[in-house]
């Protein structure tokens, strides 16, 4: 529905102003979490809030004849869950988890269990973003909230399935463009696809070793550590910075987007479009697909910048702006956002929810493709 036709519907159904700003909703929230219950004009409020992001609502199913029943049961939800994410908060992982935790993180969450549901095994959850988008803060969140509503859940990163040591010292001596692990080809597919057909088909395998990567081993190279043994798992959370990307046609590198220059970025680019060729079987066991995507693929550069002078100043070692812009750019010219991350958004290849992250790295418009 176009939206000023929603807000007319909005007005005639409720016969209050619409709610326009963060601020009018915020006390109700907190009057929630102190244990108050609602006033009915609260729950109008509340309810003209879930209707009024026509493109959210749509996004999570929500309609004037559910939506007396979904903010109730999310607010009982939003009691339970609060004190879990605030004690995740305290640990300094988060700024400000309220607002978020009711727009998103709630009805996200129940959405994925109403997928669970219907599906009648272990759902494979995709979860695909850049730098900095906030896959392992939302992969964490989620992991709070199912495991409340009582659904075994693990995460699963793309990391975790990084070749060996030896195996990518291997690689980079046949091809010295490899010169970060990350890009198409320094992944055990084999592997990946091994562990999610085994959680995808708990009863046959019993317990399950779930691979994990230290990333600080031989000096930051990386390499496999003890798996996570786990076993009954009902929800699989796979989060990674291209999982669900697919090939595109490789006459697109002739005229390729900055920092795709030369002939050799483009012979780079071209070579790690085909290595996704060998992702596809892998992605073919995901159940569904969450795109976080950001209002500009560069602002992955400064949230990168920012991450490292947290570390300097913490007392741990970190990169110079130099070695920021060319770490994030080699990155971009083996899969350039525009090229692989833009179709997703845009719905021509298919993502099943679109979260747009804020410079603050807040989320934005959430929307289905």
């Amino acid at each position: 529905m176009p939206a000023p036709k929603l807000e007319n519907t909005l007005r005639r159904s409720f016969g209050k102003a619409l709610v326009h700003k963060d601020t009018a909703v915020s006390p109700i929230l907190n009057r929630l979490v102190d244990g108050f219950p609602l006033t009915g004009e609260q729950q109008r409020q509340l309810e003209i809030w879930a209707l009024q992001d026509h493109a959210r609502a749509r996004a999570f199913g929500i309609s004037r004849d559910n939506v007396t029943a979904v903010v109730q049961a999310r607010s009982r939800l939003l009691r339970l869950i609060y004190p879990k994410v605030q004690e995740w908060q305290h640990r300094g992982k988060l700024q400000s988890p309220l607002k978020p935790l009711w727009d998103l993180w709630l009805p996200l969450a129940l959405q994925i269990v109403a997928y669970r549901q219907a599906l009648e095994r272990p759902l494979i959850q995709g979860i695909v973003g850049g730098q900095g988008t906030g896959k392992s803060t939302l992969g964490a969140i989620l992991k709070i909230i199912l495991g409340q509503l009582g659904y075994a859940t693990v995460s699963l990163s793309l990391d975790d399935l990084y070749k060996t040591y030896a195996e990518r010292q291997y690689l980079r001596q046949h091809d010295p463009r490899l010169i970060w692990r990350g890009p198409p080809g320094t992944h055990d597919v084999r592997l990946g696809i091994q562990v999610l057909d085994e959680l995808r088909n708990p009863s046959r395998s019993g317990p399950i070793a779930i691979p994990r990567f230290d990333k600080f081993a031989h000096r930051g190279a990386g390499d496999r550590m003890t798996p996570e043994v786990v076993e009954a798992i009902e929800i699989v959370l796979f989060e990674g910075w291209f999982v669900g990307v697919q090939p595109v046609d490789p006459a697109v590198f002739a005229t390729a987007r900055p920092p795709i220059l030369t002939e050799a970025d483009r012979e780079f680019a071209r070579d790690m479009n085909q290595q996704l060729q060998e992702y596809l079987p892998l992605w073919q066991r995901l159940d569904r697909l969450i795109l976080l995507y950001p209002l500009d693929y560069r602002l992955s550069q400064e949230w990168r910048r920012q991450a490292e002078s947290q570390a300097i100043a913490a007392g741990r070692s970190g990169m110079s702006d130099a070695e920021i812009s060319e770490f994030v750019t080699y990155f971009w010219r083996a899969l350039h956002p525009q090229v692989f991350i833009e179709p997703l958004a845009q719905g021509s290849q298919k993502v099943d929810l679109v979260i747009q992250i804020n410079p603050d790295h807040t989320p934005g418009t959430i929307y289905q493709p």
